[in-house]
């Protein structure tokens, strides 16, 4: 960060000298694409991004996720009968493709600030039998009053067909943009309903939950979730992935791990940039 300073707005662009921002791969998406798909965001509070996963993609993350998927919930919000793996970037590279998909860094690139984070990577494995989840908000735990923008945004990719039946992702329609309304057990449930290989995108103040399974087979999700730049994230990238996986990942998902700077010093490292980590540590600790 050794850029020269003339006054204090100088203060909000991009300081860094050898590590200077990078831009995102959703620049390479189609403009007019992006537009529609952010309309139908702001509108609705979510879009269906439809077959963005090849069946080689799918084969990869079931079989590599597999083995994994040895423990349950352990209460009613994550699901009694419902298998999830954290920390998934230290497990296997097959969902690195998700965490960093150009249709969706599009989005984000134009719904939160430059050098937003990844908040959370997270397989789903919804079991035969499991109840509906309670209806929730992904930035609700960040203590700001409704109604306002979204500070996050989160994407639920269907690894098995998402159904009315086996535990599809339901969204409140609209309820975006809602005050300090919680909604009760009337509250109108649309269960989304997408091929596997599909994403549904949505902000963090639209109001979701996993569906019931009512079938005899589980349903395959991975989520991936995404924050502003000076929010804290909620998995703690920078303690739990080693050096050695950081510098294997690509650079969008390496610029959301945290190696990378808010302006002008949030995320500074002994008052360097943190890449500086990755080239000062011989050992890959």
């Amino acid at each position: 960060m050794g850029a020269e300073v003339s006054s204090v707005t100088d203060l909000s662009g991009d300081l860094a000298g050898t590590y200077r921002r990078t831009e995102s791969s959703g620049s390479t998406v189609d403009p007019a694409a992006v537009d529609a798909d952010l309309a139908a965001v702001l509108r609705d509070g979510y879009v269906i991004l439809p077959d963005l996963l090849t069946p080689q993609e799918l084969r990869d993350i079931r079989d590599s996720t597999a083995e994994l998927l040895n423990l349950q919930g352990r209460n009613n919000f994550e699901g009694h009968a419902t298998q999830r793996i954290y920390s998934v970037l230290n497990k296997t590279r097959s969902c690195d493709r998700i965490a960093s998909h150009p249709r969706v860094l599009a989005l984000l690139d134009r719904l939160l600030m430059p050098n937003y984070l990844l908040s959370m990577l997270q397989v789903i494995n919804i079991l035969p039998g499991e109840s509906a989840q309670m209806l929730h908000t992904d930035d609700g735990f960040y203590p700001l009053p409704r109604p306002r923008a979204a500070l996050s945004a989160a994407t639920i990719w269907a690894i098995d067909d998402f159904t009315a039946e086996n535990g599809a992702t339901d969204i409140v329609l609209g309820s975006h943009e809602w005050g300090d309304i919680l909604p009760g057990d009337s509250a109108e449930r649309q269960p989304v309903i997408m091929s596997a290989g599909s994403c549904v995108f949505f902000v963090g103040t639209l109001w979701h939950g996993g569906g019931a399974n009512r079938t005899d087979a589980a349903r395959l999700a991975v989520t991936a979730q995404y924050c502003e730049p000076w929010l804290r994230p909620q998995e703690a990238f920078t303690l739990s992935t080693p050096h050695d996986i950081v510098r294997t990942v690509d650079e969008d998902i390496r610029r959301m791990l945290g190696y990378s700077i808010h302006p002008p010093f949030i995320g500074q490292v002994d008052g360097m940039h943190p890449k500086r980590l990755l080239d000062n540590d011989p050992e890959g600790a």
